[in-house]
């Protein structure tokens, strides 16, 4: 916080830190042990400086001090969205909140479009989003839906470690202002049924572990036919999601055909197709080794001077990774390729589930190029004797 000279203040929890808009350079925490000449002192955290250009915000006792991000031609906005409400914050230091409803969402959309922002931020938030975002993506205005653990290192490294919706808003904006990710575009209706339909799908397999879980573990004779009642209504369940999900692959034709290149390959077959349909719109549009990477099957490096560690897999889209690991033990018994490849790798002395990793990484490869080329899978060519 700032007083009106433009000199850091400590709010009423004893913190001086602040979200700086217009930081250039790496600035210290404000607290008891930073030292009058920390700034000088080559040694120490750089010190805080006098920041200017700022302007009041909001009105009352509380009213507080913000810093105008006046480098910026173009105006930016963050959106923090929660269950009830969305709190708005522009590159110009204006902010307010809004509720998180049709009505409320209307005009919110209505005054970004009479303002004509360059960016819209906003992060995913278990789906809480989703109607500002598709009502914003229909109205033309460029939006991004990012991942909230970019936005929340970008925070870090900006020293900002309070947090409140406020704030959060205001740090989306500076990371749409300097970063600026990538537009995205809105998803046709038919995708988001086929994403409906595979969502379902995975909640009704959940349902039904657990209940076959619980069938185990039941002692009374009247308990497990209670739970088997439950487990036969989520089968049929299954069987007409399924069943759903043929029809709708079938219906459209920007499915089908990508859908029978897919179904082509040994191991995959319409429930790996979908998934990968619905959670993947990047496959044949992307090189291998960046869908290998969106899936999370991308090996990485972990190597530090004289140390050496071991690569690991990590981040990507799991729903689709855990499609591919099934497709993958059925594809090693039955794809010819597949299987001498993952006898080398165990003839090579690694680990079965490593081996598999590898397979399941080049099976993501392989379904890619496949859509990519408009090619199904062919059989590998005899070799002469």
């Amino acid at each position: 916080m700032l007083s009106e000279g433009g000199q850091p203040t400590q709010n009423g929890q004893g913190r001086g830190r602040s979200y700086n808009l217009e930081a250039s350079e790496p600035e210290g925490e404000l607290d008891r042990r930073v030292t009058a000449n920390s700034a000088e002192n080559p040694n120490s955290r750089r010190g805080r400086k006098r920041e200017p250009e700022l302007r009041k915000a909001g009105s009352g006792p509380n009213r507080k001090w913000v810093k105008v991000m006046s480098q910026y031609a173009e105006l930016y906005v963050g959106i923090d969205v929660a269950k009830r409400s969305l709190e708005v914050a522009l590159s110009s230091g204006e902010s307010w909140t809004v509720s998180n409803e049709a009505a409320a969402i209307r005009k919110l959309v209505a005054e970004l479009v009479r303002r004509k922002p360059a960016l819209v931020v906003m992060e995913a938030s278990g789906g809480y989003e989703r109607e500002v975002w598709l009502a914003l993506l229909t109205a033309a205005i460029l939006t991004a839906r990012v991942n909230p653990r970019d936005t929340h290192h970008f925070a870090q490294a900006n020293r900002q470690l309070a947090k409140t919706d406020r704030l959060d808003a205001r740090g989306l904006t500076l990371f749409a202002a300097q970063v600026r990710p990538r537009p995205d575009v809105a998803p046709s209706a038919a995708a988001e049924r086929l994403q409906e339909l595979v969502g379902r799908r995975q909640q009704l397999v959940g349902m039904l572990t657990a209940e076959r879980n619980r069938e185990q573990q039941a002692i009374t004779a009247a308990n497990r036919r209670g739970i088997r009642g439950v487990i036969r209504f989520l089968e049929r369940q299954c069987e007409a999601i399924e069943r759903a999900i043929a029809e709708h692959l079938s219906k459209h034709a920007e499915y089908r055909e990508v859908d029978q290149i897919l179904q082509s390959a040994k191991g995959v077959g319409l429930v790996v197709s979908a998934t990968v349909i619905a959670r993947m719109p990047e496959v044949g549009t992307v090189s291998g080794g960046q869908f290998a990477a969106l899936v999370g099957l991308a090996p990485y490096d972990r190597k530090s001077g004289d140390w050496d560690g071991r690569s690991h897999i990590f981040g990507g889209r799991a729903d689709v990774r855990c499609a591919l690991y099934m497709a993958t033990l059925s594809a090693v018994r039955c794809d010819p390729a597949l299987r001498a490849f993952y006898r080398r790798l165990l003839d090579r002395g690694k680990e079965k589930k490593v081996a598999l990793t590898a397979c399941m990484r080049k099976l993501a490869v392989m379904l890619n190029a496949m859509v990519k080329n408009r090619t199904p899978w062919r059989p590998l060519c005899p070799t002469a004797v």
